[in-house]
């Protein structure tokens, strides 16, 4: 799998530095997904030259998500194989979603990076379209940084092992009133891979407390393989959220200020985040206004889940 991975990133012009430990740990914490079931390899001459995995979401506006990918070696693109693929991964969606009340839609869902041509044409040949972008911002130094005071009662303090959980939760109340929005994608296990991955580093979130109550967060961490691997000293300022009581009072401007100024005492020399394009808060604006712009777009596509475009 990770050198599917490798053999890809070229052609698909993805950035990753994903290692062995990497893919052990996630798939030891899958959520609505068998990997015994649910995953599918091809091979030649006894090589993987790719792999798929499907599982699913249910989602906060009573729909579900039927989530899929299809990794393949570039050398092998444009056989078939990956067609192959891709429709065994919607029949056997299919056969789960047959276990499931319909709501009020079920829909297959992939994002798919703007630069992943090959895939990417392929979902639009079998009739899914674009639902949905984002944005991998990023902020080329860490050069005249606003000062922006903390809203008054609120205060950052450093995050001890017992504010985990409570931090998690409240990161999930304010993910809530985001677009695909899933209780699945927040389960226990997933705070279990969180705590074992390598960009775990608590040590440098900015958390906003209100007394015991949390207010708002960046929680800030530096993949130091990818900047390895890509000769860079990129910070990561993500998760950042802010609950309903704390909002429109400048909190996450002040927390993202706070976070280019930890990342830069710490050597790094230009910051990252994920953002919706069309997040109703206006987080693109903010993000602009802190000195991100955007550097890659992802887009999520769509299909109904009754549509058969290859009958």
């Amino acid at each position: 799998m990770v050198a599917v991975i490798q053999g890809s990133k070229e052609a698909d012009q993805v950035e990753r530095a994903t290692t062995v430990e990497d893919i052990a740990r996630d798939y030891d914490h899958l959520v609505n997904c068998d990997p015994y079931r649910d995953m599918l390899f091809a091979e030649m001459n006894g090589e993987v030259i790719g792999y798929s995995r499907v599982y699913w979401y249910g989602l906060s506006d009573g729909t579900c998500s039927y989530g899929h990918f299809v990794a393949l070696l570039p050398e092998w693109r444009g056989q078939g194989i990956r067609l192959a693929m891709l429709r065994h991964d919607e029949a056997r969606l299919r056969e789960i979603a047959a276990t499931h009340p319909t709501g009020n839609g079920q829909h297959f869902e992939c994002w798919v990076s703007k630069t992943e041509t090959h895939w990417r044409a392929l979902l639009m040949d079998e009739g899914y379209t674009p639902v949905r972008y984002g944005y991998l911002m990023v902020r080329p130094d860490l050069e005249n940084i606003p000062d922006v005071p903390l809203p008054e009662g609120l205060e950052v303090r450093p995050v001890r092992t017992e504010d985990y959980w409570t931090i998690w939760y409240a990161a999930r109340e304010a993910f809530r009133d985001h677009w695909g929005y899933s209780d699945d994608e927040w389960a226990d296990t997933n705070f279990e891979n969180w705590q074992e991955s390598h960009i775990f580093t608590p040590e440098i979130w900015q958390v906003a407390w209100d007394g015991d109550e949390v207010a708002g967060m960046v929680l800030n961490f530096i993949d130091e393989k990818e900047n390895s691997a890509y000769n860079r000293k990129r910070g990561y300022t993500e998760t950042i959220c802010v609950r309903r009581p704390w909002r429109r009072r400048g909190l996450a401007r002040a927390l993202i200020a706070r976070s280019l100024d930890i990342l830069k005492s710490l050597g790094m020399t230009e910051a990252a985040l994920g953002v919706d394009a069309q997040n109703p808060n206006g987080a693109l604006q903010l993000y602009r206004s802190m000195g991100f712009s955007p550097v890659k777009e992802d887009t999520a596509f769509r299909k109904s889940l009754f549509e058969d475009s290859h009958a």
